[in-house]
């Protein structure tokens, strides 16, 4: 047997894929390989391609894992922006509650600020800015929030029957009082009387052991925090004096410290006429009329005309003004321009035995002084 028909009848198709490769060349039309070594070098080729493309493959993967990765580090870089960030919700203003350290005075909501602001949030379709809460409970079913700041502009929503867009915090309770306190002082949204009620009420609650702890944490001067604390522990009775406890003014506390710590009953008994007196006098002259500064804050009402006779017929006529000015108009032939100086010294002997009356007592009706020629 020749070395040719020895070489055909080897048996290759232990080497992986050498029969399909030979099947596949047969059935594409090429030639076999006749000898072993060359049915192994086409195997080996084989595998070479296969090799390159799968290597390709993995490189186009590599490719594609790098851009993918590039991309989520690009996106990781962003969403670290917003770590510190919360975000904000609607949530129906029904369901929140004010905080028991905030002390809005109804007279707040009616204020021509309030409803510029409503008007505000209406053109807006809702409060632009969020709110601050924090949620407490459930109850029924319904998740109930805390205002921890936004009274106004939720109270505003509540009006107009609109969502009250909100930022949902977890804090305690010296957290959302101090971002209560910052956030109100920020705006100018509270008047002294307001700021001072809420510091009261927190101190009382134990949230800060002293005044110089509580100025501390909210950043704020010692002094000032001892006025609206003192116009916060007026009396009930010197609040009510005034047309709103909105028109109280710092400068206005040590001035109504001390008349109160000085006699406490009179003032309020002052304070109780002032309240009762219609039309109300303004802030300032209810202040004044407290302190005793100024003229005083009761209305004049100048009695009638006050009629001096002699035998039977006006001689003279004491008057008085609206400003509380006197004047005393005689009839022609009672007082001869040479008896002018008499009289006047007259007048002035009459002051300065009398003394100079208070501005705001009134002449008794019917008590005439004889004129100076009777």
């Amino acid at each position: 047997m020749s070395l040719r028909d020895k070489a055909s009848k080897v048996n290759f198709s232990w080497i992986p894929g050498a029969g399909a490769g030979a099947g596949s060349r047969a059935e594409e039309g090429g030639s076999r390989p006749k000898t072993a070594p060359g049915a192994m070098m086409e195997f080996a080729n084989d595998r070479r391609s296969e090799l390159l493309k799968e290597n390709d493959a993995l490189r186009g993967q590599a490719a594609l894992s790098t851009e993918l990765q590039a991309k989520l580090d690009e996106a990781v870089a962003d969403l670290r922006q917003w770590d510190a960030a919360k975000p904000s919700r609607l949530i129906d203003p029904e369901q929140v509650r004010a905080s028991r350290f905030a002390n809005r005075h109804a007279d707040t909501f009616k204020s021509p600020d309030f409803e510029a602001l409503k008007t505000e949030i209406r053109e807006a379709g809702g409060n632009v800015q969020p709110v601050k809460v924090r949620q407490v409970a459930e109850e029924g079913g319904l998740i109930r929030f805390e205002i921890i700041f936004g009274h106004r502009r939720i109270e505003a929503c509540r009006q107009l029957g609109l969502p009250v867009l909100a930022v949902v915090d977890n804090v305690d309770d010296q957290t959302l009082f101090t971002e209560m306190d910052r956030e109100n002082r920020a705006r100018k949204d509270l008047s002294p009387w307001e700021q001072g009620t809420m510091y009261r009420r927190a101190l009382s609650e134990g949230l800060f052991p002293s005044n110089r702890k509580m100025a501390e944490a909210l950043g704020i001067d010692l002094s000032a925090l001892g006025r609206t604390l003192m116009l916060a522990d007026l009396p009930q009775e010197v609040v009510a004096a005034f047309p709103s406890p909105l028109d109280l003014q710092y400068r206005w506390a040590k001035p109504l410290h001390d008349a109160t710590k000085a006699n406490p009953e009179q003032l309020k008994s002052r304070a109780r006429k002032l309240s009762e007196l219609n039309p109300r006098p303004a802030a300032k002259a209810v202040f004044e009329g407290l302190t005793g500064q100024g003229r005083g804050v009761e209305p004049f009402h100048p009695p009638e005309p006050i009629e001096i006779e002699l035998g039977g017929k006006r001689a003279a006529r004491l008057s008085f003004a609206a400003s509380g000015a006197a004047s005393v108009t005689f009839e022609p032939g009672h007082l001869a321009l040479g008896d002018a100086r008499d009289f006047a010294s007259l007048v002035k002997r009459f002051l300065e035995e009398h003394g100079s009356a208070s501005p705001d007592a009134a002449p008794v009706p019917g008590k005439a002084r004889k004129p100076a020629r009777e």
